[in-house]
């Protein structure tokens, strides 16, 4: 076999965990239009075929529309379970072990009427059994959606999210989030809920440096006490942020098929990524919304082989910066890195690599 499809099998086979991931933007076109029929929703499309050609956008509130309207399908707690069910059969098809999920809890309380008791029992329900039937462990980040237009909206679904999400940490919820469009919503505004939050033991993962620059970045770290980034990918037009970055070891969720998709970047040669790591900034690979974007984690993994040209070794080690930043507690992240070590090392004897 020649070199280049071991490698490709290794890629494939290798243990991975992802970080940076949406359940709404997560769902299939054929799980989306089975939820669309059964719940009469009305979308502007009835086949896969469409659903591909509807998942092209003009700028990233076009794919916020999208988004929100394949939300509007999620109607019973059936659902919910179907939809993180689905999302753990998926990850163990790309041999991801542990995920941790962002969801917006609050376009579902208040956008589409759900209350909590409906969708969270469905979606633990699916965790659970994803857990069972496929090994995947899976925990939730809960986010705020930063770019809701009215004030007092802004703030009560703000407060809903904090509260039910503390509400929620003995049942996966492991860290507050921060989505939406970056322009004119910046990190600072959301300082109240994030110290609430941390203060009460939740973790700190808003996103930034995406369709802002480095300043969203340096707002989400001064303020909000950002312990990851999500996505952060324009760092790299501040020098200075950059040396913050990689001396004091905050990691960036790096996403980079979808960068591509939203126009952050033209293509796979002008992404940062390989500079953001030759500076020493620690990186994990990402899928963010994967059939939204026509990828998966395993594409984006296959990126650091072919476009970037890095060595396995240092594929591996990207890899396992999706276990060591996670919020697992130590022990468990000190256990699984192990386990990923350990087959690795076994996937590479057998390949001959």
């Amino acid at each position: 076999m020649e070199l280049a499809q071991r490698i490709e099998q290794y890629l494939q086979a290798v243990p991975k965990a992802e970080l940076h991931v949406h359940l709404e933007g997560a769902i299939h076109p054929e799980t989306l239009l089975l939820l669309a029929q059964r719940n009469n929703v009305t979308l502007p499309i009835s086949t896969v075929e469409e659903a591909h050609q509807w998942f092209a956008y003009r700028d990233f509130p076009h794919f916020v529309e999208i988004f929100f309207a394949i939300s509007s399908c999620l109607k019973t707690a059936e659902d919910y379970e179907l939809i993180a069910y689905e999302f753990g059969r998926e990850m163990a098809r790309q041999h991801v072990r542990y995920a941790e999920i962002t969801f917006s809890a609050s376009t579902h309380r208040y956008s589409l009427k759900v209350p909590h008791d409906r969708y969270f029992s469905g979606l633990n329900k699916g965790r659970a059994r994803a857990k069972a039937d496929f090994g995947v462990e899976m925990r939730w980040v809960f986010d705020i959606v930063r770019d809701i237009p009215k004030e007092d909206s802004l703030i009560r679904r703000a407060d809903y999210t904090v509260e039910v999400a503390l509400e929620s940490m003995q049942d996966g919820v492991v860290a507050l989030g921060l989505g939406g469009y970056e322009v004119g919503h910046p990190p600072e505004v959301f300082a109240r809920w994030f110290e609430k939050a941390r203060a009460c033991g939740l973790h700190s993962v808003p996103h930034a440096g995406e369709t802002l620059g480095p300043e969203s970045v340096w707002g989400a770290l001064r303020v909000l006490g950002a312990e990851r980034i999500g996505h952060g990918v324009r760092s790299i037009e501040d020098a200075s942020l950059v040396t913050y970055l990689a001396q004091q070891h905050i990691p960036l969720e790096v996403c980079p098929h979808s960068n591509i998709c939203l126009g952050v970047y033209r293509s796979l040669a002008e992404h940062p990524l390989p500079r953001l790591y030759a500076d020493g900034v620690p990186l994990s690979v990402n899928s963010d919304d994967p059939p939204l974007f026509n990828t998966t984690l395993q594409h984006n993994v296959n990126t650091l082989y072919e476009p970037f040209q890095y060595s396995l070794d240092t594929i591996d080690e990207i890899l396992l910066n999706g276990v060591r930043h996670s919020f697992m507690a130590a022990e468990e992240k000190r256990k699984m890195e192990e386990e990923f070590r350990t087959e690795m090392r076994q996937l590479r004897e057998k390949l001959a690599l």
